[in-house]
């Protein structure tokens, strides 16, 4: 092959990812060719620790010196999969600044520096892809930049946090408590030793911030995400759920509402016959509306070693391609707008509440007072057991603003009719 067909790329990073984008990209060397016209070749790898053996990448491409290759002017391609800020940040700005094309996987820099590393790269008329940063080897930054692009989107919901939906799921499935279902998923390897990031909700609030920028075309940052998580999820809670025919899911929503933006992570009780309510263990899933493409739905793998560096070279494919037809700096998704964000106050939701009340008489008329003076309507209820010598009720609400539902909440725990609130969580409705 002519030498110049042959684009040489540095690896930051060659930990789980890492070593899957090293394997990948030998598996795929054949495939490249038939593909781009060119080949890539990982010169080399950046690691902290050199004298660490590394799996499947041979010693002589290890460095521990970023100079190294930042000045190798051969190094045409920076795949960055070490993750965190920094160095990271500093690491792709130089590269960019450099005039090297730049695939990265790094969530937790994108939700707060991807729009002015777009912005940068598009300067320097360089590619910044950046696939994997969501949702592993399902396919929807391409798709938000390029294919919907048309399609005026209303809303976007989102499971993208495989450790919290699979742990929803053994609550769902087989009747465990939280506590129970995180001890299953840390055995196997879906929950980190600090799950976190995961169980508040944090990684699903960082990847809802650039799904966010790219659909709506407005800067969106992590701090700008309501996050909630599901570690007061209760047994209880998922029963109650299927007797109103709804599944818990741990939602990633973004959403369009009277000219602001609305981003927010939370547990939301899911009707049975949405698309999501069906998304079982650690596969992730993006739901997508749009007035003129209507519904569509990205599932699959949302994390893992070979998902993620799949999605990575399917990057470096694009990046390959590029330089070898001279295209490169077209990257879209930079935000154009300077839409407001919603505070959680102002957003409106139907609400799941569970109490345990006092069994006098006219316990539930206090009840529904209380919250009809303060514009919560009553859609459903129920009273099935008695809890510590108090009926278990549990009532589905209307659409209300959070402010008055909360309102509402502030007033009931205050008064002897109502011994505890047991749970509360949103309910999806139609935007």
């Amino acid at each position: 092959m002519d030498n110049k067909n042959v684009i040489r790329a540095a690896l930051l990073g060659a930990g789980t990812v890492g070593s899957g984008v090293y394997a990948l990209s030998g598996m795929l060397a054949d495939e490249m060719v038939q593909k781009t016209g060119g080949s890539l070749e990982i010169k080399k790898v950046l690691v902290r620790d050199i004298s660490k053996k590394r799996d499947g990448i041979p010693a002589e491409v290890l460095t521990d010196n970023w100079k190294e290759i930042l000045e190798d002017e051969e190094i045409q391609l920076v795949i960055e999969v070490m993750g965190g800020i920094e160095p990271a940040k500093t690491y792709i700005t130089e590269a960019i600044l450099a005039g090297k094309q730049v695939v990265s996987a790094n969530k937790d820099l994108l939700a707060d520096y991807g729009q002015e590393l777009l912005r940068l790269a598009e300067d320097h008329g360089v590619d910044l892809q950046f696939e994997a940063a969501v949702a592993g080897a399902i396919p929807i930054i391409r798709p938000l930049k390029q294919s919907m692009s048309a399609s005026m989107l209303t809303e976007i919901m989102g499971i993208v946090n495989g450790t919290t939906n699979y742990i929803l799921t053994k609550m769902t499935e087989e009747g465990m408590g939280y506590k129970e279902a995180l001890k299953k998923a840390t055995e196997l390897g879906y929950a980190e030793a600090d799950p976190t990031s995961d169980v508040e909700g944090y990684d699903a609030g960082r990847k809802m911030a650039i799904l966010a920028s790219l659909a709506y075309n407005s800067e969106v940052v992590f701090s700008d995400v309501y996050t909630e998580g599901i570690t007061n999820l209760t047994a209880e809670d998922v029963y109650y759920a299927s007797e109103f025919d709804y599944v818990i899911k741990l939602i990633g929503m973004a959403r369009i509402d009277d000219g602001k933006l609305e981003v927010k992570v939370h547990p939301l009780l899911i009707p049975n016959h949405h698309p999501l309510a069906s998304v079982r263990d650690s596969f992730n899933a993006v739901f997508v509306h749009g007035e003129a493409s209507d519904d569509a739905m990205f599932m699959g793998r949302g994390a893992g070693k070979m998902p993620t560096a799949s999605a990575v070279m399917g990057d470096a494919i694009t990046v390959l391609r590029n330089i070898l037809h001279d295209n490169c700096g077209w990257n879209g998704g930079i935000a154009y707008k300077k839409l407001p964000i919603k505070p959680i106050g102002e957003t409106k939701s139907r609400f799941f509440l569970r109490l345990l009340v006092s069994e006098k008489p006219g316990s539930l008329a206090n009840i529904a007072s209380v919250l009809g003076n303060n514009d919560v309507s009553i859609d459903q209820v129920v009273s099935k057991h008695t809890v510590k010598g108090a009926s278990e009720l549990v009532i589905i609400t209307g659409s209300v603003l959070e402010q008055d539902f909360n309102n509402a909440m502030a007033i009931l725990k205050g008064t002897s009719v109502v011994k505890e609130v047991c749970g509360v969580i949103r309910v999806y409705c139609e935007s």
